[in-house]
């Protein structure tokens, strides 16, 4: 270490003659550990979140989603189908079809979205491990069957599984293909269980086997979406190159991502506007910084002088003063990743902040991620650098002529 840096660290831990400047000092090492740690753990609350949430996506979302680009249904082409099956990577394949239908249940009446899936449908998603009342039977011995959200089900007051009550489905006709006066189609369904996810998929969906839906929406060999499984070595770019080249250019191959996409932006920026905020309180911190280093600016005027005297240029004196504010964030900064480390332990073993029940989890998901990191000790390091450039440079105006006599 060099004769500036040596003595930039030696006057970080020497005697002051004004006790103020250590507890001043020891206040800025503080402020910057705590605001450091509350950056991470506000990175990692929201790494937690987002992972969490597309894992619950994940229970019914697919991996690959397959629409028409415009329009909604479209007729399947069986031999595409078989061509989708086979490429390399992809475990499973499901047809479905939805569209919004009107339920009625015991006098309790409400819009939901009616999905017609296949066989395949829960390989791919798992939602059959979300039931939470009944069993997930959408066709059996000749009758259809009901898997409702717990949100649709709590609002049709359907609060327990009984096989001798029907859940009533009404799908509107169009008249351009019907001579039937009534404007409604109606058919009957038994609930076989309630699945729970999360709001948006529990308050709106309602699941049935394919044939049933089709039979309802009188859509025979049609589909709104085919959803697609991947194996753990599958290469989605790939896999999406080759669906195109099978489908064409008339239809969205989305990943879970994109499915999502809206969603997934509003917490990006969420994430950033709160990383923000506290790097803003950061800036307050430096505040003590500045005042830290000009009081040892003007404490240690005297040696600076002789110093100077005997021929410490302009550079060394910057240094001097730079670096023990680069120390004193550097200390800031480990003492922060220790702190966010111990948090973060301590909350994913017993928590500290927990959830209200009804939630998924019962206490904030946490998950840091190695590039957090680096991130955080950038923007501290670049807001504390600011701080300590000025009094290094107002050091600069100590002249020899400065020395106490």
């Amino acid at each position: 270490m060099n004769f500036p840096l040596r003595t930039s660290w030696r006057y970080i831990f020497s005697k002051k003659n004004t006790n103020a400047i250590h507890i001043i000092s020891s206040i800025t090492v503080f402020g910057i550990a705590v605001g450091t740690a509350a950056l991470l753990l506000v990175l990692s609350v929201f790494n937690g979140f987002e992972e969490l949430l597309g894992e619950l996506f994940g229970y019914f979302n697919p991996q690959v989603k397959i629409e028409l680009k415009e329009g909604k249904f479209f007729q399947i082409d069986t031999t595409q189908l078989a061509q989708i099956k086979g490429i390399d990577g992809i475990s499973e394949v499901s047809v479905t079809l939805e569209e919004v239908a009107f339920f009625e249940f015991d006098g309790n009446q409400d819009f939901g979205t009616i999905k017609g899936v296949d066989d395949n449908f829960h390989l791919i998603n798992h939602l059959d491990s979300t039931i939470i009342d009944g069993d997930y039977i959408l066709y059996e011995n000749g009758l259809n069957y009901l898997v409702l959200g717990a949100g649709l089900a709590s609002k049709l007051n359907l609060t327990g599984i009984d096989p001798f009550k029907v859940v009533n489905i009404y799908m509107p006709v169009d008249k351009k293909r019907s001579s039937i006066g009534k404007p409604f189609r109606s058919r009957m369904a038994a609930p076989s269980g309630i699945f729970q996810i999360q709001d948006e998929v529990d308050m709106q969906y309602a699941l049935s086997n394919l044939e049933f839906v089709r039979e309802l929406l009188k859509m025979p060999d049609m589909a709104s979406a085919i959803e697609i499984g991947l194996s753990a070595q599958a290469n989605l770019p790939t896999i999406k190159s080759k669906l195109a080249q099978i489908l064409g250019d008339d239809f969205t191959y989305k990943d879970r991502y994109e499915q999502n996409e809206a969603f997934f932006k509003i917490m990006k920026l969420e994430r950033w506007m709160y990383f923000a905020i506290i790097s803003l309180a950061m800036i307050l911190v430096a505040f003590n910084m500045v005042g830290s280093l000009w009081m040892t600016v003007l404490e240690k005027k005297s040696d600076v002088a002789v110093l100077r005297s005997i021929g410490l240029e302009d550079k060394g004196v910057f240094t001097i003063f730079f670096f023990q504010g680069i120390f004193l964030l550097t200390l800031g900064i480990l003492g922060g990743f220790v702190l966010a480390l111990i948090l973060y332990y301590i909350h994913t073993s017993y928590g500290i902040i927990d959830i209200p029940a009804g939630f998924a989890v019962d206490r904030y998901p946490l998950k840091l991620h190695a590039w957090d990191f680096p991130v955080v000790a950038l923007t501290v390091f670049l807001i504390g650098s600011v701080a300590s450039f000025f009094p290094a440079k107002k050091a600069l105006g100590i002249l020899p002529t400065d020395i106490r006599r």
